[in-house]
């Protein structure tokens, strides 16, 4: 008798080895923070009930992590870390209730492929928390439905209200279920737990409610905004309406991996998903994302990761067709996850084989992390300066959060730094207290920049006491300079005021 595989020790021991390698990565001393860890790390040092642009759980969960690790890159970077290994357990379990444990197996590795779950786990992000609620919220919600159990649409209440928490878009899961329920004709049995589940579910609404009240309803205007709205009406460009179609379609493409792009069309043309009732409650979040994400992007630009956080269960209907084909196709399923693993882990582990050394995958390294390079040795040098100067409890200052957010969290004791807006949108620093508190003092301000030579007339000081460029590299290779100024008493400060959300 043919012993049965023992597929959750398979994925364990899969998922810790990855877990290792993204330890080792966050601890590679040459790397960074990513600049929008960075803001949401500063978030969690000015706790609010929302923020401007997202509401609350990304700094909480910085709050809670680096208070038992520290200021440091894996306490911040330990919240996405734990987020991936639960979305990945997640889809076993899934997999495993609706298949069996060897499709739960596989549609953890395939999940683990893919980019999008890769970016997840591995930068602390808004969509690491998301993604996380999000595929907990499906599960139970499917456990609800399927086994009529109330105490499990309270779990997917409770995950989606924490999902809200993370980022609104976990709003999409309402008409979800909607859909799904009235298309699986289960609605009239559902509908006492549905509304239920609705109610716990608005708890995720509160945080962002009572700031947003008090503060005009910031964030309503931002994601008008980023949904391209507030612009001035004129003849639509056609041409690059299309154009921003094909680039958010390449960009999607390439969040479920080139490599398992096959396996998908032969999925897609040679399954019969669209009658089983499985395979469509695990595929229309997916579609329903991409297609409302596709249809923005005929009028504004969408991020890459934007739809990405409902893909997670597309692994679980691909799996599921996958072990009951050819072996020709469980080796390109093979071959397709192998690849997708190995290609993220050259460019996180550290040289052992000295592929890197190669100059094409050097220059793509380079440009991969040139936004994770050079703010520490920065901070050593504004630290070093200010010594070598004689300068006691200077403000730091830049025209960009980004940079402003990097040097708070490198510099030693982590001193609040300050955004001079300089011609940018509206952002968290414009609704903190700004350098309009220093007019009159007779203080130093350090102006830092990786684009402007001066704070120019959005802030003019009273002398300059010393500047320099300091240019940083990525493993010896040239990466950019950055401008540092040191002034002396702000006289004027004048900033750029946004009126783009």
């Amino acid at each position: 008798m043919r012993k049965s595989s023992n597929y959750p020790l398979y994925f364990w021991l899969v998922t810790i080895a990855l877990v290792l390698a993204k330890v080792m990565f966050t601890l590679r001393p040459e790397i960074d923070l990513f600049t929008e860890e960075a803001q949401y790390w500063l978030w969690s040092q000015n706790m609010a009930w929302h923020y401007y642009s997202k509401p609350p759980l990304v700094a909480v969960m910085n709050y809670l992590s680096t208070a038992i690790l520290g200021n440091t890159e894996l306490g911040v970077r330990l919240n996405a870390i734990v987020c991936g290994v639960g979305i990945s357990w997640v889809a076993f379990l899934f997999g495993r209730h609706l298949y069996s444990p060897k499709v739960g197996f596989w549609s953890a590795m395939i999940l683990q492929a893919m980019p999008m779950w890769w970016l997840a786990s591995t930068f602390h992000m808004t969509d690491s928390s998301l993604s996380f609620f999000w595929i907990v919220a499906v599960y139970l919600a499917f456990r609800g439905i399927q086994e009529r159990r109330l105490n499990f649409w309270i779990g997917a209440g409770l995950a989606t209200a924490f999902g809200l928490m993370a980022k609104m878009v976990m709003i999409l899961i309402f008409p979800f279920l909607l859909i799904f329920l009235v298309y699986s004709k289960k609605w009239k049995n559902q509908e006492r737990h549905f509304l239920i589940y609705f109610l716990i579910s608005l708890i995720g609404f509160a945080p962002m409610l009572i700031w947003n009240w008090q503060n005009e309803f910031d964030t309503f205007k931002h994601l008008a905004a980023l949904g391209g709205g507030g612009k001035e009406s004129s003849v639509i460009d056609f041409g690059k309406a299309l154009t921003q179609f094909l680039e958010y379609l390449a960009g999607q493409l390439a969040m479920v991996s080139v490599f398992l792009l096959p396996l998908f069309v032969g999925f897609l043309f040679r399954s019969r998903f669209s009658s089983n009732e499985k395979s469509m409650y695990l595929l229309l979040a997916p579609v329903m994302s991409w297609a409302g994400f596709a249809f923005l992007s005929f009028f504004t630009s969408i991020e890459v990761n934007w739809p990405v956080f409902a893909y997670s269960t597309l692994a679980i209907p691909l799996a599921a067709w996958i072990c009951s084909q050819s072996l020709a196709w469980k080796k390109m399923k093979n071959w397709g996850i192998g690849l997708s693993i190995g290609f993220p882990l050259l460019f996180i582990l550290p040289d052992f084989t000295y592929l890197k050394s190669i100059k094409p995958i050097t220059k793509a390294e380079k440009s991969a992390f040139r936004r994770m390079a050079g703010y520490d040795p920065l901070a050593k040098r504004l630290y070093s300066l200010q010594d070598s100067l004689g300068i006691k409890d200077a403000f730091i200052f830049s025209e960009t959060y980004h940079m402003a957010s990097e040097l708070s969290f490198y510099l030693p004791e982590h001193p609040q730094t300050y955004m001079l807006n300089m011609g940018a949108r509206k952002s968290q620093f414009d609704l903190w207290p700004g350098l309009e508190q220093f007019v009159g003092q007779d203080k130093v301000g350090i102006f830092v920049s990786w684009n402007f030579g001066s704070p120019g007339e959005f802030a003019r000081f009273q002398e300059l006491i010393y500047e320099e460029e300091m240019p940083v590299t990525f493993r010896g290779e040239p990466l950019r300079t950055a401008k540092i100024q040191v002034w002396r008493k702000l006289e004027h400060f004048n900033p750029y005021l946004p009126d783009r959300y």
